[in-house]
């Protein structure tokens, strides 16, 4: 299988209009997707396989007055029969190239306690110190 890992820029969008099931929490909306990718700071990295992304990654670099700048990993999806081929490793990889690329000294990326598949990858890439750490999130709606 030849999987191609490629960091999408602006005017890639139709690219992503042909997807694996399950590698997006949602069905992707061009609107957003162009949004996205014109952003300064954002930055999204597929993995295609004959034509169709059966993968990606996404991340924005939050820049802060009193720290480094790091890399905030947000998204990492691949759809299940192409799971465990190490996609999700080279894509981590690609995106962890980019942050370095823009001055970032860290990158950091959160997972549900129970996925198990996703923290065991997260502990082995060498980037990390290979722990989690506790953490508490709260979601705050804010439109109806």
């Amino acid at each position: 299988m030849n999987v191609e890992i490629r960091r999408l820029h602006p005017g890639d969008d139709a690219l992503v209009m042909r997807v694996a099931n399950d590698v997006f929490d949602e069905p992707v909306r061009p609107d957003r997707l162009a949004a996205y990718l014109a952003s300064p700071g954002h930055f999204m990295i597929v993995a295609v396989v004959e034509g169709m992304v059966v993968g990606q990654c996404a991340a924005v670099i939050h820049r802060h007055p009193d720290k480094v700048s790091e890399l905030y990993i947000d998204e990492v999806g691949v759809a299940p029969p192409f799971q465990r081929q190490g996609i999700a490793r080279k894509m981590l990889d690609a995106m962890f190239e980019i942050g370095r690329e823009c001055g970032c000294e860290e990158a950091w990326v959160g997972t549900e306690p129970d996925n198990l598949p996703a923290r065991a990858l997260y502990e082995t890439q060498k980037e990390p110190h290979g722990k989690g750490e506790d953490f508490v999130m709260y979601v705050y709606r804010l439109r109806d």
